[in-house]
């Protein structure tokens, strides 16, 4: 066998006659860092991990309508802000249609080469019923015009759209193989970054392409039973660089694609264990051990209407009044009916509204996707410096999942991303029905929450009341008993413990002490104020059994 000496290598001196081997080693050294190409699109440089290697080819692989020519344009956009050429090959749309589309972004593309090849061509177009007839052009031709462009222009960037039209005039798959080759060594010799755009017309399980492109990028659209579809995208390959891999949400708006990347697990840059969020109530306060550790979650689960929201709303006071921002999500209650209850009980917070301290946002969970949730998220806590934020609630969060077993997973991405950076999260659970059983749908997320608050209905004399009740904190001890509550003016007014009750596992508790620990029905020696709540309680509850009550009754029995 004789030698063969590969370029850039040192030639053999005491090797003659021998069967040698020469591996050229890597022009780039260990630790260089690798030239990019940004796309223009924030999420997906991230993903990337700050865009792809320049001077390769890509295929951008999704059905009709998932949103690649506006990712091409963005592409090519980029390259123009930053002084290179850009050429976009268009074998299927028209120059026209491109311009329409850009419009609709407003965006101008004067400064990109574009290719028309069904005009360049000599198809007559109105006899045929595509611009692009296969049956007419040589696939040899159509390439070495797209080449002859190439040359014609030099760009740094080009866009292919679309390689379907070139697979229906290959028409073997040998030899669509073979064309992709040459245009991919064609490129080699050059300095261009090239993005191959498919339909994915291929026949099912054929990855030729994927295996040719130094990268694959994946666009898809999920569509739901109800509400607006989902589109997602994957980058399963790019060669010499780590990205971050998995679905990431995405959606296309006015100004072009937005890119929602899964919330990244890093270290914790924050330490805030040692700060404590206070209710403003001393009672609630005790119950849970003396307030909530800063940096951790809290879930609040219960049957509707036993003040989880107000809760919420109490917290985010406190936080504000510590001078703090708080970000704020309802996905169940709109924001006038807040604002109404708010109003209602003096807990007005309008004014925090304004002065930017508070941020609420009223969720629509069949528009908003997951991914484009957590995303925001994570701006407002890097961008904003928010300490507090409140997700009410789960239920609503669980609509906007395309599958419902994904919640604890996209939760728990989202509650390790806070944590790591001090902020505190307060989120609610709705049970199911009135008086819900708190092990039904609850154990699936309380679990990953650091703080389990149990509010709850009770049964005393014939009346509903309202309970509330620590099941669990990680970060230190807390009160194991159950305190009776009730709603009103300035919050969440918390009594003193009940130790008398009976079927408390059941969901349904049924108080059976005596009535001198409840709390008033009519609030008449009550302040108003949670913070000034103890040593308020009555010594009647609302069915009137009393004290008096109870002479009453001895009186007639005599």
């Amino acid at each position: 066998m004789p030698f063969r000496r590969c370029a850039g290598s040192p030639a053999p001196e005491d090797h003659q006659g021998e069967e040698l081997a020469v591996v050229r080693t890597s022009q780039k050294e260990a630790g260089e860092e690798i030239p990019r190409a940004r796309l223009g699109i924030t999420g997906l440089d991230d993903i990337l991990g700050g865009g792809l290697p320049t001077n390769h080819l890509y295929l951008v692989d999704g059905e009709p309508g998932t949103g690649k020519t506006t990712l091409a344009l963005q592409f090519l956009l980029e390259g123009v802000a930053k002084g290179e050429r850009g050429l976009y090959v268009t074998l299927s749309e028209s120059a026209t249609e491109l311009n329409a589309v850009a419009n609709s972004h407003g965006w101008d593309l004067s400064g990109i080469e574009i290719f028309e090849l069904s005009k360049d061509s000599a198809l007559d177009i109105e006899e045929s019923y595509t611009i692009f007839h296969p049956a007419e052009v040589e696939l040899q031709q159509t390439v070495d015009q797209v080449l002859k462009a190439v040359e014609r222009f030099n760009p740094s960037r080009v866009a292919f759209d679309s390689l379907s039209e070139m697979r229906l005039l290959a028409r073997e798959a040998l030899r669509f193989r073979r064309q992709i080759l040459a245009i991919k060594q064609f490129f080699n010799d050059r300095e261009c970054t090239v993005l191959l755009l498919d339909d994915k017309t291929a026949p099912e399980g054929d990855l030729q392409l994927h295996s040719l492109a130094h990268g694959v990028i994946v666009l898809e659209h999920v569509a739901l039973e109800y509400g607006s579809e989902r589109r997602r995208l994957q980058v399963t390959k790019v060669r010499g660089i780590r990205f971050r891999g998995g679905y990431h949400d995405f959606r296309i708006v006015t100004g072009g694609v937005e890119v929602y990347p899964r919330v990244l697990q890093d270290e914790p840059r924050v330490d805030v264990s040692s700060a404590t969020l206070f209710s403003g109530s001393k009672s609630l306060d005790a119950l849970l051990g003396g307030g909530i550790t800063c940096g951790t979650s809290t879930l609040i689960t219960g049957a509707a209407g036993t003040g989880k929201s107000v809760l919420c709303t109490q917290f985010a006071r406190a936080e504000i009044k510590r001078g703090k921002k708080v970000l704020f999500y309802l996905f169940d209650e709109r924001m006038s009916t807040f604002r109404m209850r708010s109003a209602a009980l003096d807990m007005d917070m309008d004014q925090a509204r304004e002065s930017g301290q508070l941020r609420m946002t009223q969720v629509e969970p069949t528009e908003l996707s997951p991914g484009e949730f957590a995303s925001q998220v994570v701006r407002a806590v890097e961008n904003d410096g928010c300490s507090l934020v409140i997700i009410d609630s789960i239920n609503g969060y669980m609509q906007s999942m395309p599958e419902e077993r994904l919640l604890p997973i996209q939760i728990h991405e989202l509650l390790s991303f806070l944590s790591n950076n001090g902020v505190t999260c307060i989120m609610t659970l709705v049970q199911h029905g009135i008086f819900g059983n708190p092990v039904d749908e609850a154990a699936e997320v309380s679990y990953l929450a650091d703080t389990v608050v149990l509010m709850r209905y009770f049964e005393v004399s014939g009346t509903v009341r309202q309970a509330i009740s620590v099941v669990k904190k990680r970060s230190g001890d807390h009160e194991r008993t159950i305190r009776e509550c009730r709603v009103q003016k300035g919050g969440l007014f918390v009594g003193e413990p009940l130790r008398e009750f009976q079927g408390v596992l059941t969901g349904v508790p049924t108080y059976t002490g005596g009535t001198a620990p409840l709390l008033h029905g009519d609030g008449a020696h009550s302040s108003g104020n949670p913070a000034e709540e103890t040593g308020k309680q009555g010594n009647y509850a609302e069915d009137g059994v009393g004290e008096r009550s109870r002479k009453r009754r001895k009186k007639s029995s005599r």
